[in-house]
């Protein structure tokens, strides 16, 4: 069974062993596939981010970021990250992240959940976010460089809590 609790700080080894195994491949996240420990730190852990990881049979193999999108007057609508270790893949947790991550965004008091940057090429993702009620908002030509494809298109993606 996925356990989905809040991150600590001693959770941290995880968090980053995941973002590292997820980044260096260049071909989901806008984050440099060469990003430091540092980096990771200062992007997944920081107040106001609210870092979640998600656990199964006792072994951190997911995480989520949920924080608002916008400051002010944007602040009602959250903006979200999710990774999952990819060795861990097909097992649901994303699934698992994605469902939690808009109950907690209600809880926290969001009226809608937007993704600012999803790769067009990541259909798993993609496929994933339209079946919880995500719909493609938006389509911002060219902007993510695939390591492998090239330039390639990146969807805005939304739903209300």
């Amino acid at each position: 069974m996925i356990k989905i609790r809040k991150g600590k700080d001693t959770d941290f080894e995880d968090i980053w062993e995941i973002f590292h195994q997820v980044v260096k491949k260049g071909d989901t996240f806008a984050f440099d596939p060469k990003a430091t420990k540092e980096d990771c730190k200062a992007l997944w852990m920081p107040p106001p981010v609210h870092t979640f990881v998600a656990e199964l049979h006792n072994k951190i193999l997911g995480t989520y970021i949920l924080r608002k999108n916008q400051p002010g007057l944007g602040g009602h609508v959250a903006n979200a990250a999710y990774m999952v270790h990819p060795g861990a893949s097909g097992q649901g947790i994303g699934r698992a992240l994605g469902i939690h991550s808009i109950k907690q965004a209600k809880k926290l008091g969001f009226s809608a959940i937007q993704f600012n940057f999803v790769v067009s090429t990541n259909l798993v993702a993609i496929q994933l976010w339209l079946k919880l009620g995500f719909k493609i908002v938006g389509t911002v030509p060219k902007a993510f460089n695939h390591q492998k494809l090239g330039f390639v298109d990146v969807y805005v993606m939304h739903r209300f809590v």
